[in-house]
Parts: C-alpha cells; structure tokens; sequence
C-alpha cells in the first residue's frame, strides 16, 4: 500500500468533503511521478492549495489512460463528469492533455489539519519512508494509540 499527499483547489475538497466530488482526476501532458503508483486500498492526504492537509481518503479504485486522446477526454467528461466537477471552461483546458488517471475515493474523512512544510510546485506527492511531511509518524502514532 501507498501513501499519497494529493494538493487540491479548495472549492475541489470541499466537494469532496461534501460527498458531492466522488472522483479526482490528474490529466497531464506527460507521466506524473505517480502515474502507475496509485492503486485500491492505498491512503490519501488531502491538502488545499496553500492549506493545510485537512482530510484522508482511501483509493477504492484507479483507472489509467497512458495515450488520452481528446474523444477520450470527451468521454470521461460525459460519463464521471458530475463525480469529478469543473466548468467547461475548466474542461476544455484538459483537452490537450496526454496521460492521466482516475481515482474513486472512498472513506473520506476529515482531520484535524496539519500545516506541512512543502514548497515545491507537484500537485500528487507519493510519500515514502524518507520523505513523508511527517504524515506517516503522525498516523503511525494515531494507530498505536487505538491498539
């Protein structure tokens, strides 16, 4: 299982938080970092742009498109547009886009927020052991205490 830091526009997480945002979508112009990374059963940090990471999610599934075409984007747009939100506006900003993926979230839950010091520009951060913003002690530390 992975651990993910994944960095939201507010109005986004809000959705999120609401239940009204059931899908998050990463389309890109080229292979993330996390491409490929993300699968069922792994756990998301939710933080807001300039934010604080304020909430968890648990992947409850993941669909990659590796070569996306603009029909393609057309397509997620009419089948998972109202899960994953955004204007026209926003969605025709995606229609250049040539890789992404999917992710159905599931057991939302807010936390108490964490204030991360992150400084770099990536919007999906796979955590690792080294680098994990201090996240994973502190959910480490939450587990043991409900042992």
């Amino acid at each position: 299982m992975n651990h993910h830091l994944v960095i939201l526009k507010k109005p986004y997480l809000d959705l999120i938080l609401s239940g009204e945002k059931t899908i998050e979508s990463r389309l890109t112009k080229g292979k993330t970092a996390a491409f490929g990374r993300v699968q069922a059963g792994d756990k998301l940090f939710l933080k807001a742009s300039g934010g604080p990471v304020s909430a968890t999610a648990t992947v409850a599934d993941v669909k990659y498109y590796p070569n996306l075409t603009r029909p393609q984007i057309v397509e997620i747009k009419q089948q998972y547009g109202p899960q994953i939100g955004g204007s026209d506006a926003v969605w025709e900003t995606l229609m250049d886009r040539t890789c992404g993926f999917l992710v159905w979230l599931g057991d939302v839950r807010p936390i108490a927020p964490v204030r991360i010091d992150k400084k770099d520009w990536r919007a999906w951060v796979v955590l690792t052991k080294e680098k994990h913003f201090g996240l994973l002690a502190a959910e480490s530390m939450g587990q043991d205490r409900h042992h």
